[in-house]
């Protein structure tokens, strides 16, 4: 048995993103069931987790129900503690839970007016004084964080740590909203744009159902300002130069094209999450350069 996942859609549910990475940015293998938001999905799946009634939810392999990032994020700690959930030195650690807490329960400003959308990138959003109050306490945070624990890395308090994972969300929506901040929160954004594990996540989030209207807004876009994806497309047959899926080893039904070679995917989510980002996906990345 594994761990399971309950998960909101991947483009716009920001307590899953975190409760996802406390998972694959720490190797720990786990299965997701996703629901779409603003259905009747969720609601449903959760009837399988009583008491849980929001996403992540997480089932441990022997059956305890675990709701709420930070409780899913004590728990994996305590039953794999060399992952590197939280910080070893016991300083670094006490700062990092400072974080996640103060993330738990605050900016609200920030998460109302701009809503994590990973789908899209705009120029200008507008923030009200309150948004730029809350972008403010990031950045006093962030910097205290850094400068308490002596970290040298891109990350808050040494190694990359259920800390940082906590604040992807706010980090994504700097950049999908071109938020105000100074270059040394920028590069923290940055970093977090560019972690594996937070490519993989987008990179099934741009293909991951259609868009919610709800998190639909006006404002004129810009491109995303991650990495700039290699350019595979999507093709018709399957003659590949693999057979197998490089992700499950089952038979090649689609394929996508990436400098004129063509390479097979077992269905189209496993092709459409690699031409979204090729290179976020190491077992791809191995067979397009063998």
């Amino acid at each position: 048995m594994t761990y399971d996942l309950v998960i909101g859609d991947r483009a716009y549910s920001s307590w899953s993103l975190r409760g996802w990475l406390l998972f694959d940015a720490f190797g720990i293998p786990v299965t997701t069931r996703s629901a779409r938001l603003y259905t009747d999905e969720l609601a449903t799946v959760l009837k399988d987790y009583f008491p849980a009634r929001t996403a992540p939810t997480m089932r441990t392999p022997e059956g305890s129900v675990v709701p709420e990032t930070i409780a899913i994020a004590e728990e994996l700690a305590t039953r794999h503690p060399r992952a590197g959930i939280w910080p070893h030195d016991p300083h670094a650690r006490a700062t990092a839970r400072v974080l996640a807490a103060e993330m738990h329960a605050g900016f609200t400003a920030l998460r109302s007016h701009c809503p994590m959308n990973l789908r899209v990138s705009y120029t200008y959003c507008q923030p009200p004084e309150a948004v730029l109050a809350d972008l403010r306490r990031l950045e006093t945070l962030w910097a205290w964080a850094r400068q308490t624990t002596g970290s040298t890395t891109p990350w808050l308090c040494g190694a990359y740590s259920a800390a940082d994972a906590f604040y992807v969300p706010v980090a994504t929506r700097i950049a999908t909203y071109n938020l105000p901040v100074g270059a040394q929160a920028m590069l923290y954004v940055n970093a977090h744009l560019c972690h594996p594990s937070f490519r993989r996540w987008r990179a099934m989030g741009l293909v991951d159902g259609a868009d919610q209207d709800f998190y639909r807004r006006d404002y004129p876009r810009r491109d995303w300002p991650g990495p700039v994806r290699l350019p595979a497309k999507a093709v018709e047959g399957t003659d590949t130069v693999n057979q197998t899926c490089p992700y499950s080893g089952k038979p090649v039904t689609h394929a996508l094209e990436l400098y004129d070679r063509r390479f097979g995917f077992c269905n189209a989510f496993c092709r459409d999450k690699t031409v979204a980002d090729a290179e976020a996906w190491p077992k791809f990345m191995a067979l397009y350069q063998s």
